[in-house]
């Protein structure tokens, strides 16, 4: 059987000041803190996806690595945009709608869930008809020998 990817479980990032960067991004993203995991921090991204801050001494140039993020719409990239230049004095990346380098250099895409781009519902829709079950599995297999480690049979 082949493997098939599902989709993003999380990402990590690297900063110089960990509290600095948890502050950033709850400010620009209102994104919730979560606790325990590897990194000097967790930040809850969506329902199912995490984003991991590494604390380093030195920071690494890099100029192609980066992550998108979406938003429900035009207006929250705007409030974005604003935020982070207006508050953060940084740059918007040229050609692109909401793209910027956080304070520590990892760059950043934001786009927004307009209709057009509800593509990125398919890999779950996939999940869902693979008949994957992602609660409780655990406890569904133990009840039920014929079921798997995901809760199929």
């Amino acid at each position: 059987m082949a493997v098939r990817v599902y989709g993003l479980n999380h990402i990590a990032i690297e900063v110089t000041d960990a509290a600095a960067a948890v502050a950033f991004y709850s400010d620009v993203f209102g994104l919730e803190m979560l606790t325990g995991g590897e990194g000097a921090a967790w930040c809850k991204m969506g329902e199912h996806q995490f984003m991991a801050i590494f604390e380093v001494e030195e920071l690494q140039p890099d100029r192609t690595r980066h992550f998108g993020l979406m938003v429900r719409d035009a207006a929250q990239i705007a409030e974005v945009r604003q935020k982070v230049q207006t508050k953060y004095g940084l740059t918007l990346e040229p050609h692109f709608r909401c793209d910027f380098r956080d304070p520590w250099g990892n760059r950043i895409q934001v786009g927004d869930l307009h209709d057009e781009s509800l593509v990125w519902l398919l890999p779950y829709q996939e999940v869902q008809k693979a008949g994957i079950v992602f609660s409780d599995t655990a406890d569904q297999s133990a009840k039920d020998p014929s079921l798997d480690a995901f809760g199929r049979e």
